[in-house]
């Protein structure tokens, strides 16, 4: 018995090991070749599954259990990253072309229905499940800076709409199933019966998450706790009701959004997710898929005749758009591009439908390769097609009214806030902060905290006490050598992060400097750290700065701009600041992706696009001394910056969390690859969010690691 048990031990630890070798290579390699990283995972699932070398068996309770929380997490990140903003300033439109996209695939549907013999909720839930689209290019346009393009926004705004409806259809299709005969009085009742569920979810959930959160404060662990019990809670409810749990769980995300926002703890929910079970569900559902079935004849004909018919049936929808609102060509051809990979909860509605006996195995593969080749398909025509809206975002987005915020950033009575905790970087900050400071009347605050216990006359107390007395006498000393005023705060606090965000208000900094340290990892990624919590609760600016030499030898500045909209402008005009104290010149770097099969004269032709309108933007910004602008093409933007650092001494960021794809994939971040491998100082700039910003979110979790 014990020999038996100690095989299935190491059976399960081989198979654990398996997996997350899959599941950290696979995502890997094919962001390097430009293609989503679930496509990846569900072919190393066939590959590697029962249909394939049967190492990781869709039969194992292990990688089961997984997938099913995969499942759910993939539909609650589908609610919970919607940005209702984005769908307030576009809810008309919106709305417009979620119907005319759901009633055009509903009729195609039918029409297949007709043709194949199929019956008719089983036509109607096709049809919906194609009508559904996810924005997998959000990366991709977001560095091309054309985000705020209203036509984005549109096709972005109008997937809530999509999604909910094809849920709807998705909960009617399985009763009805079930009943095999439906009449008017049946299909009423469950209709109320699903709008109530979704009411008490979207506003009970939303008023209790509210509460909840006002009573527990700022502690974490309780509000992660909240929010995976309204996960489960909501989808046990919605099957106790005769209602898909997945309709229940992306209802969740959706009623939870508004409570924890961007909060550190949506982080951690997002991140636990995206690394570890949402992938595992990939993997699962590759090892599910029928290759033999799919291969055959038949069925390859039905998946060509059904891919050329849907990626039609989109671009009518957005040559609908064009005539409705207007759209010049490049936005149209945009929007049908975007519209066309499946992705998203596609993938889960129709394992649920495939589970509820609604779909065939074959029919079931058909959908899941059909979703694979459109996510393909529709990236590269977006990465060759988004690139046109460029001038059109310039033209929109340039005419910047500044004067609001240069009433924030006017150097008078200039506030720094230093915290001083690490003694190695201490002198840069102070040095930094003091050159800032040099051209006004401003001060630095160096702020300094002890930690609290319960008791006030704790003798550990008194030692950080005193610790900080001398941290920030020496902080005096260091701005007294440098000629700047200095006002010191020493705080009592149970938290770093709340004591520094805090004290900056009550101050009324303009601006916060923290060193940034060497710890990185799993730990600051699930328990976050000083610098994360700083970033997302401050009130002003926050530089995060790794030093190598002092601030006053700084003479060449780059700052790479992944596109030309905001947070660029900020992070600009701070470099230029810090130029002008120096005499240093500013470079503003912009790499332009290289393309297979790109001809040269093209490539001159974007350097040439690009140039004239960074020179458009800088001049909105009336600098008296402007940076100089160089354009790289390249194939790998984090090698190009690498490269051409080698001749700063300093590099300037935006502090730009990592996002995550619709299907819930983590995706990295530029600024975290190029940390580690930078050899000159660097600066992130964060800026505290606006109500004005328009930014669409299909996942903006996990921020840059850093720490004080």
């Amino acid at each position: 018995m014990w020999v038996v048990h100690k095989t299935i031990f190491l059976e399960s630890i081989i198979t654990l090991a398996i997996l997350l070798l899959v599941i950290l290579v696979v995502p890997i390699l094919f962001e390097s070749l430009r293609l989503p990283a679930f496509v990846g995972l569900v072919g190393a699932g066939v590959i590697l599954g029962s249909w394939g070398w049967h190492l990781l068996p869709s039969s194992l309770p292990m990688i089961n259990l997984g997938a099913e929380i995969g499942l759910a997490y993939l539909m609650f990140i589908a609610g919970l990253e919607f940005d209702f903003s984005v769908f307030q300033h576009q809810k008309i439109p919106a709305l417009i072309f979620s119907g005319l996209t759901i009633s055009l695939f509903l009729c195609l549907g039918i029409f297949w229905g007709e043709i194949f013999g199929w019956s008719g909720h089983y036509s109607v839930l096709v049809g919906a499940l194609l009508a559904a689209y996810s924005p997998l290019a959000y990366p991709m346009i977001s560095r091309l800076g054309v985000i705020n393009n209203s036509s984005v926004n549109v096709t972005m705004a109008a997937t809530l709409v999509t999604n909910i409806a094809v849920l709807v259809i998705l909960s009617l299709s399985t009763v009805n199933f079930s009943s095999q005969v439906m009449n008017s009085v049946q299909l009423m009742t469950i209709l109320l019966r699903i709008i109530i569920y979704i009411m008490v979810i979207l506003v009970g959930i939303d008023w209790l998450g509210k509460e909840f959160f006002h009573r527990v404060g700022e502690k974490e662990n309780y509000q992660f706790l909240f929010v995976l019990l309204a996960v489960f809670v909501s989808g046990i409810v919605a099957q106790l009701m005769g209602i898909e749990k997945i309709v229940g769980v992306f209802l969740a995300g959706l009623a939870v959004n508004d409570v924890v926002k961007a909060s550190p703890v949506k982080e951690k929910l997002v991140f636990i997710g995206s690394v570890l079970f949402i992938p595992i569900f990939f993997v699962n559902l590759g090892g599910m898929l029928d290759i033999y079935a799919l291969l055959e004849h038949e069925n390859l004909e039905l998946l060509g005749l059904i891919f050329l018919e849907a990626i039609a049936s989109k671009l009518i929808v957005a040559l609908l758009m064009k005539f409705l609102y207007q759209y010049q060509w490049s936005e149209t051809l945009t929007v049908w591009s975007l519209s066309i990979p499946l992705g998203g909860i596609t993938l889960p509605i129709t394992l649920t439908g495939y589970r509820a006996g609604l779909f065939s195995p074959a029919m079931f593969s058909n959908i899941i390769m059909l979703t694979l080749i459109t996510s393909v398909f529709g990236l590269w025509l977006t990465r060759h097609l988004a690139g046109r809206l460029t001038s059109i975002v310039v033209n929109q987005g340039v005419n910047l009214d500044l004067s609001e915020r240069e009433k924030h950033s006017k150097l008078g009575d200039f506030k720094i806030v230093v915290p001083v905790y690490n003694p190695q970087t201490q002198q840069y900050l102070v040095e930094m902060a003091a050159l800032l400071v040099s051209q006004s009347q401003g001060k630095i605050i160096p702020l300094a905290i002890a930690h609290a216990t319960t008791q006030m006359y704790n003798e550990r107390l008194e030692k950080a006490y005193q610790h900080s007395q001398c941290l920030l006498a020496k902080a005096i000393k260091q701005s007294q050598v440098l000629g700047a005023t200095a006002e010191p705060l020493l705080r009592i606090d149970d938290a770093f992060a709340p004591a520094i965000s805090r004290a900056a208000r009550e101050q009324q900094a303009n601006l916060i400097i923290m060193g940034w340290g060497k710890r990185h990892g799993l730990r600051a990624r699930l328990f976050g750290n000083v610098i994360d919590n700083v970033l997302w609760s401050a009130h002003c600016p926050v530089v995060v700065a790794r030093l190598l030499e002092s601030p006053k030898r700084i003479q060449r500045i780059l700052v790479p701009i992944e596109n030309l909209l905001e947070p660029s402008i900020e992070v600009v005009k701070f470099a230029q600041m810090l130029a002008n104290v120096n005499q240093a010149q500013v470079t503003l770097l912009n790499v332009c992706i290289n393309e297979a099969r790109r001809m040269a004269n093209s490539n001159a032709d974007q350097i040439s696009t690009r140039r004239s309108h960074l020179c458009q933007w800088l001049s909105q910004l009336n600098f008296s001394n402007p940076p100089e602008v160089q354009i790289m093409i390249h194939e790998n933007t984090a090698l190009a910056i690498l490269q051409a650092s080698r001749l700063y001494d300093l590099v300037i960021f935006p502090y730009i969390r990592n996002r995550t794809t619709s299907e819930g994939l983590v995706t990295h971040d530029i600024t975290t690859q190029l940390a580690r491998q930078l050899t000159c100082s660097i600066i992130i700039l964060g800026e505290p969010p606006t109500p004005s910003t328009t930014v669409v979110s299909t996942g903006i979790p996990n921020p840059q690691i850093l720490n004080i």
